[in-house]
């Protein structure tokens, strides 16, 4: 897109060699041309007045003037009197793209894609008074890089926050501002290592294959062995998890991933006594908590124990990813060490974005967008309930009492890879267990439906064409 410029003209970077044999005007001329032949000027772009340019070149205006007539004669340049002179639409010469990379992607039905809220339910204005909110507030020393564990006003906010609504044993000097879930678990196991951790479980269906999952790898990378410890009807197996050897687990309590169990409370205790009595620690993804339905809002695990968990949240399922705002909830002992690598990493993350989400916060605008969007989501769930009842009996439907996805249990002899291959072919987006499962097994065969990115009238049309592949 060309930059559309007012008062003041563009400036252009041309470099000239006053040493060379070539003459000025020669190097001008060719220093434009090809600017605009690779695409560096697009189509439409304004260029600087002679004048101007002549000035930045420390050239005479008349040979800038003679370059510029010279490329309008060639067609790689426009002017009109009273007009700037611009580009011409159709001076960049590229090579043409391979057919296949020119076809558009297919457009879906539906997609149902795990993890993505409804992103045209944004709420856009809100976030515009926010951020006109936090520029008018804002004091000058604050535009400066600031803390690295984030803005002092953000972390209070967020403290009562968890307090008021997860039930979390929170104080502002334990949150760190992260870039979003995955710096934050990032910069967790980081601290964890550096404190003397050396083996981390995760749970088993969830973060997926080691050779795929940016979790696993990140995890790997942050110098950690990886072990994989089952899920049940009840939660993360705390048994297998007491023989696997780790010292870290990260477990998706309220509304695990993928399976939707909620961890059974026997199983929160057993948790909390195995990371007291092995000196070990938790980490809690609470990532779509907010959204409940048939149970009783439950609290953060953190709260049992604050001294062994580090809960982890983000703005990315409440509001969007766009948003790349998250906190750690930290350990007192390890807040610090947290905030530490945070600085290693990135310095703070948008002191300008925190202070708009703080706004919202402490409005009431960011709850009250989080109730219309239960609403939504609950319509969308009965909506994909009543639909496979009616067009596919066969399948059961579990995991739907927080979130935006479900799991569909496929008939037994089923192929979930086949269906979802045959799904595609139809224009539906449907997605297997097995990429969430460490061996990427695919029995028993299993669906991970997605509704939070689905409209309500686009569910039923989207079974309907693949109601046949599911019985």
């Amino acid at each position: 897109m060309a930059i559309q410029w007012s008062g003041l003209g563009p400036e252009l970077l041309l470099r000239l060699d006053r040493d060379s044999s070539l003459p000025l005007r020669s190097q001008v001329e060719g220093g434009l041309r090809e600017a605009i032949r690779t695409g560096r000027l697009p189509g439409g772009e304004r260029l600087p007045s002679s004048r101007e340019l002549a000035r930045e070149l420390g050239v005479s205006r008349g040979l800038v003037q003679e370059c510029y007539g010279q490329l309008l004669s060639e067609g790689y340049l426009t002017s009109q009197v009273g007009s700037a002179t611009r580009v011409a639409k159709g001076a960049h010469v590229t090579e043409p793209e391979p057919a296949e990379q020119r076809e558009p992607a297919p457009r879906f039905i539906a997609d149902f894609r795990a993890g993505v809220p409804d992103l045209a339910s944004f709420p856009r204005a809100d976030w515009v008074w926010g951020t006109r909110e936090a520029c008018r507030r804002v004091a000058t020393a604050d535009l400066d890089y600031g803390d690295p564990a984030g803005s002092a006003e953000l972390r209070d906010v967020l403290a009562g926050y968890l307090r008021r609504v997860r039930a979390a044993a929170a104080t502002p000097d334990q949150v760190i501002v992260s870039t979003g879930f995955a710096q934050g678990l990032i910069i967790v196991l980081r601290a964890l290592v550096r404190a003397g951790v050396r083996c981390a479980a995760l749970e088993d269906p969830g973060y997926g294959n080691p050779d795929t999952d940016e979790t696993v790898q990140a995890a790997e990378a942050a110098g950690l062995r990886v072990v994989h410890v089952p899920v049940d009807d009840l939660g993360i197996d705390i048994a297998a998890l007491s023989a696997s050897g780790a010292e870290v687990v990260v477990v998706t309590a309220a509304h695990q991933t993928p399976t939707g169990v909620v961890l059974a409370p026997s199983r929160r205790h057993a948790l909390v006594e195995w990371a007291t009595r092995n000196a070990a620690f938790i980490v809690e993804d609470d990532y779509d908590s907010e959204f409940r339905y048939d149970r009783e809002p439950i609290g953060v695990l953190q709260g049992l124990a604050p001294d062994r968990v580090f809960t982890i949240g983000t703005a990315s399922k409440a509001l969007a990813p766009a948003v790349r705002l998250g906190w750690v909830l930290a350990p007192r002992s390890l807040a610090d060490a947290v905030a530490a690598e945070k600085l290693l990493s990135d310095r703070g993350s948008s002191t300008l974005d925190q202070l708009t989400l703080a706004a919202l916060i402490r409005s009431g605008r960011y709850d009250r967008h989080l109730r219309r969007m239960r609403t939504i989501y609950a319509r969308r769930r009965a909506q994909l309930m009543s639909t496979l009842a009616r067009q596919a009996p066969a399948v059961r439907l579990t995991g739907l009492a927080a979130g935006f996805h479900a799991v569909a249990h496929l008939p037994t002899a089923a192929d979930e890879l086949a269906v979802v291959a045959a799904a595609r072919a139809r224009l539906v987006g449907l997605h297997p267990m097995a990429d969430y499962r460490a061996t990427r097994a695919v029995a028993p065969p299993q669906l991970v439906l997605g509704f939070g990115n689905v409209s309500e009238r686009a569910i039923e049309p989207a079974i309907s064409a693949v109601a046949d592949l599911l019985r």
